[in-house]
């Protein structure tokens, strides 16, 4: 058995002309393998190519090309295994409105071929935080607690690997909480998790490894720490009782005076230390009242290995 939850070689896909629209090569060649146990960011911005490398996975698309195993089956092998082996939480909502959250559920596991003595209802009615709300009609639910149905519809069939394509969009701060406790909880209890989210936090706090996916190819893969890492850009932030200082900066650092009165000290860390540019300062007569440093996030990483693509 491979260590690997996930493994995609050579995945490409073609859309063919429509009407007035062009042939569209929406992933080309992707490798990609993702190891049992991680919680895994795909990043990439819109029209990258997640949404139909997602759909594959799902079965809702068909492949132009390549290879995917899930959990170790072929998919074109052994299809029905490995669409069990995988549950997809979707971003856009697919609920029957005149169905309850217990017959939604009650209704994937039979779709799934769940006996009704092995289905789990109520225990993910209460992970989901929707026991007291298992009998209304899920057209009176609210959005937050919708997508939280679709958490509990991907789970029915106790699958070893979630796909959690923009779970919390649109969400508010709480139910977002509640979400990522949930998804560490089923992380911990040994399921793979896949997510793809537009809020870049998220991916830098949740994720071990991140892909990043970009016009249909994949451009980086590495862990969360080696990416951050990437960018060699630091700040030191200073708060100076000296008013309006005037300043002969080291080669390669560049002072930018902040509204709040703060100067930012942009610098390469490979060229220039933090404390070279407070000896400096002070050497200058500068009085330090406050001293901070800022690290590149993700969001930086991801602006600079997409921007030039």
């Amino acid at each position: 058995m491979t260590d690997h939850a996930l493994e995609i070689s050579g995945l490409a896909k073609t859309y063919a002309a429509t009407g007035r629209a062009p042939e569209k090569q929406a992933l080309k060649g992707v490798d990609l393998n993702i190891p049992r146990g991680s919680i895994f960011g795909l990043l990439g911005p819109n029209g990258a190519g997640k949404s139909t490398l997602i759909n594959i996975l799902a079965g809702l698309v068909n492949k132009t090309a390549g290879r995917v195993k899930i959990w170790g089956f072929d998919q074109d092998v052994n299809p029905r295994q490995s669409r069990a082996a995988i549950g997809i939480m979707p971003q856009e909502p697919n609920l029957d409105p005149f169905f309850t959250p217990r017959g939604s559920l009650d209704v994937q596991a039979g779709l799934y071929g769940v006996p009704k003595s092995q289905r789990r209802t109520d225990e993910i009615l209460e992970l989901i935080g929707l026991s007291d709300k298992a009998e209304a009609y899920a057209r009176s639910l609210s959005g937050g607690m919708r997508r939280r149905l679709l958490l509990g519809k991907a789970l029915v069939h106790d699958p070893n690997i979630l796909v959690l394509d923009e779970p919390t969009a649109g969400v508010d701060i709480s139910l977002r909480n509640m979400l990522w406790d949930n998804v560490r909880d089923l992380n911990r209890a040994g399921k793979t998790i896949i997510l793809t989210t537009h809020y870049l936090e998220e991916a830098e706090a949740m994720c071990d490894e991140i892909a990043i996916i970009n016009h249909g190819e994949m451009i980086v893969r590495d862990t969360t720490a080696n990416l951050l890492g990437t960018l060699d850009q630091k700040t030191l932030v200073i708060t100076s009782d000296t008013p309006d200082p005037k300043l002969n900066l080291p080669d390669g650092v560049t002072l930018q005076r902040r509204d709040d009165g703060r100067l930012a000290f942009s610098y390469k860390s490979s060229a220039v230390t933090a404390g070279e540019i407070i000896s400096h300062l002070t050497q200058a007569g500068i009085s330090l009242r406050d001293v901070t440093t800022e690290q590149p996030d993700l969001e930086d990483v991801f602006l600079s290995l997409t921007a030039a693509r």
